[in-house]
């Protein structure tokens, strides 16, 4: 159980920050700038659940709870000695449950025979921010892995699933793909 009682520390006034770990960092750290793009593609499907009907709801609902899950992981670097289930980390079974949501999205939806823009209806214009904001975090991870810092791997396929499932529910809002806007190659040359 979390427990905020004050929410000002003054602790992060000179730039840093702790992780889960309580090891002290750089608010510039990658490992902050790859939870903290989590955290702002959490804002944004707050922002798309004011304009989806109740069946997105629920779906949504669980991805803004799995989203604090995964910046825990996030927060929390990986050791190679950590025992299973000692530490909060993002499993296969939530990347596994992504890829049902998106192929059973995606089996409503006609086939895309040109780039679709970020446009249509509300919902599905907010959910291609929420795409591309998990896109930046994805890179984030990436970034951080490629510095040398751990990163669990299930966070990471959740993130790229989880772009890709906001892809397909874009459309989706986007009356089953029927209101899509499509980009036009050079039409304003």
């Amino acid at each position: 159980m979390v427990t905020l009682n004050r929410i000002y520390t003054r602790t992060g006034d000179a730039g840093q920050t702790r992780l889960a770990t309580g090891q002290q960092v750089s608010k510039a750290d990658l490992r902050v700038e790859a939870y903290g793009a989590v955290d702002e593609t959490n804002a944004c499907l707050g922002l798309v659940r004011l304009h989806t009907t109740d069946g997105f709801d629920a779906m949504l609902a669980r991805l803004q709870n799995e989203l604090f899950d995964l910046g825990a992981d996030l927060s929390t670097p990986p050791k190679p000695d950590e025992a299973e289930g000692s530490v909060l980390r993002i499993s296969a079974a939530q990347v596994t449950r992504l890829e049902a949501e998106i192929d059973q999205l995606n089996a409503e939806l006609p086939e895309l025979k040109s780039f679709v823009l970020p446009a249509g209806t509300p919902a599905a214009a907010a959910l291609h921010l929420a795409r591309t904001v998990c896109r930046r975090a994805e890179r984030a991870a990436v970034r951080l892995m490629a510095a040398g810092e751990p990163v669990s791997g299930p966070a990471l396929r959740y993130l790229n699933r989880l772009s890709d499932l906001l892809f397909v529910a874009a459309r989706h809002a986007n009356d089953r793909g029927a209101a899509e806007v499509f980009w036009q190659s050079g039409k304003t040359r």
